[in-house]
């Protein structure tokens, strides 16, 4: 695909992973099944749920390496900047040819790359970030994608990634 569909998939996917409702016990929920997939898969990954400032969940399955925690922390900080995946936000500057830098951010503390995704509550919008680290950045924007499908009932094969 290219960056514009995947942009236009995003954004799709953005839209219909919205939830009714968000607390503890669905972060915990959203938590224990991409751990229970990463798992069934043998991924090296690190998930984190934000709400807000407020870490809720996180796990680090073997494979992990401290630089996964500073992945999750630079991705997530995308989100909650923009509001958007922080794989679309890394598909939209490569589009423009710009970097965070030219947005006045530090790539110290924001990453462009996949693999973090809003929390969007109806009615009130962007509440937190879910966040997988270990993984290709698509490969961890689509297991983010996934894991908020099956939570949601949605149909993932209409929202995934090509």
């Amino acid at each position: 695909m290219s960056i514009d569909e995947d942009l236009i998939r995003i954004a799709e996917q953005e839209k219909a992973l919205s939830f009714d409702a968000f607390d503890l016990t669905t972060a915990w929920q959203l938590g224990k099944l991409l751990q229970e997939l990463a798992t069934e898969r043998g991924l090296g990954i690190a998930i984190d749920i934000t709400l807000h400032s407020m870490p809720v969940f996180y796990a680090a399955l073997p494979g992990v390496t401290p630089d996964n925690v500073n992945w999750v922390r630079r991705k997530r900080n995308m989100v909650s900047r923009y509001f958007r995946s922080s794989y679309a936000s890394g598909l939209k500057l490569q589009k423009e040819g710009k970097t965070v830098e030219d947005n006045g951010l530090s790539p110290a503390d924001y990453a462009p790359h996949g693999g973090s995704f809003p929390i969007n509550v109806r009615g009130t919008g962007c509440i937190g970030a879910v966040t997988v680290s270990g993984l290709p950045q698509r490969d961890d924007h689509n297991l983010a994608v996934e894991a908020l499908a099956l939570i949601l009932a949605k149909d993932l094969e209409s929202l995934r990634l090509a």
